[in-house]
């Protein structure tokens, strides 16, 4: 085979692969999207279903340990065990911005009108201690150790961006920072672990959650508005615009 008909084979075969590339992009950006299922009524107490992922699963390594945000996201603490009814969820328009979820309990709030049946677990410390024993084995307590919520990935049209619910089951706390493809148009929240082992082990459950503080609808909405050339932040985009009909055709 001559030298020319070399290079022309060459070139032949990179612009197959290149248009196979291309094909498979297409395919993931156009991939069709998961059922709709209308939204659930916005109360302090929600039944959902709850999923895991962790930043090293194939579809996330591209984001490595970021959120939608451009935060780090953050695994949970540890299950506590205990609850109590507590307040009802603050409106986002009630409280002044960005308020930790460690001082939230400061805020006077009415307390909830409707309360479920709660496992008998109680998070009236917003805090934890742990105790240091010292050479002469005199138990020290250090200091309070902070909270810090977990990052929990929702369609923002139903949770938006900064709220922040506990998993009644477990008193953890979570904090929305993140969305994804299959939970758009869903009643499903993602929860962030550290790591498979722990994604694997959480798998899909159903749960009861108390929203401690609802993110802002408005900022939810103008930050996905440019980011629309995907269809499920789409998706959500019309929900936020009332355009519910849509949203639930769109395919």
């Amino acid at each position: 085979m001559s030298h020319t008909k070399l290079r022309l084979l060459a070139f032949a075969v990179l612009a197959a692969f290149i248009a196979i590339v291309l094909l498979t992009a297409c395919g993931t950006t156009q991939r069709a999207l998961p059922p709709y299922e209308p939204p659930l009524a916005k109360t302090d107490f929600q039944h959902v279903r709850t999923t895991a992922y962790t930043h090293t699963e194939s579809d996330h390594r591209e984001y490595s340990n970021r959120n939608a945000l451009g935060g780090e996201l953050h695994a949970a603490g540890p299950p506590i065990h205990r609850a109590e009814a507590v307040p009802r969820a603050i409106p986002v328009y009630e409280v002044p911005r960005a308020i930790p979820v460690h001082e939230s309990s400061d805020v006077q709030v009415r307390r909830a009108s409707y309360s479920p049946q709660l496992q008998p677990f109680s998070l009236s410390e917003r805090t934890t201690t742990t105790t240091i024993r010292t050479r002469r084995g005199r138990p020290t307590p250090s200091a309070p150790t902070r909270l810090v919520p977990g990052s929990a990935a929702a369609d923002w049209s139903r949770w938006p961006a900064g709220t922040v619910f506990r998993l009644l089951s477990t008193g953890q706390v979570y904090r929305v920072e993140d969305y994804g493809w299959a939970l758009a148009g869903r009643n499903t929240i993602d929860l962030y672990m550290a790591n498979q082992r722990e994604m694997n082990s959480w798998g899909a459950r159903r749960e009861t959650i108390q929203v401690m503080q609802w993110g802002d609808s408005q900022e939810s909405l103008q930050f996905l508005r440019s980011h629309q050339n995907y269809k499920h932040i789409k998706r959500m985009v019309l929900e936020l615009e009332g355009r519910h009909e849509e949203a639930a055709a769109l395919r």
